[in-house]
């Protein structure tokens, strides 16, 4: 699997997050950092490399879901999540998210990493 390049975000992305994401992977593309956190790759570099290995987890995911499939399933299932209690946690919530979240401190979770390990968090 090709790594991801990684790149400061551009007014684009920042758009499409709303300004919110510190960080967003957009497969091909790569992965996007918010200018504000690129400079703790220097000075934070634990929170940097947790960072980029949460994306690289999510650049995983959308390369084994072939990208395009990914994003209609994280939007199915984020749509789901919402109408489903607790209300206010369907991003959290979501399984994506849940497997680079539980896994973003070890950093040799990718050499590991079973395809579609994301499947068993759906219900989670």
């Amino acid at each position: 699997m090709c790594k991801p390049k990684v790149k400061k975000m551009n007014w684009l992305v920042k758009i499409l997050t709303f300004g919110w994401a510190s960080a967003i992977t957009l497969a091909p593309f790569g992965i996007y950092v918010k200018e504000s956190v690129w400079d703790y790759q220097y000075t934070h570099p634990t929170f940097w490399k947790k960072l980029i290995n949460h994306e690289e987890i999510h650049w995983a995911q959308q390369m084994e879901m072939l990208i395009l499939f990914f994003y209609i399933w994280y939007f199915v299932e984020w749509l789901i999540k919402l109408v489903l209690p607790p209300y206010n946690s369907a991003y959290s919530a979501l399984s994506f998210e849940r497997e680079s979240n539980s896994n973003e401190d070890n950093l040799d979770y990718l050499l590991t990493r079973k395809h579609y390990a994301w499947i068993k968090r759906i219900f989670k």
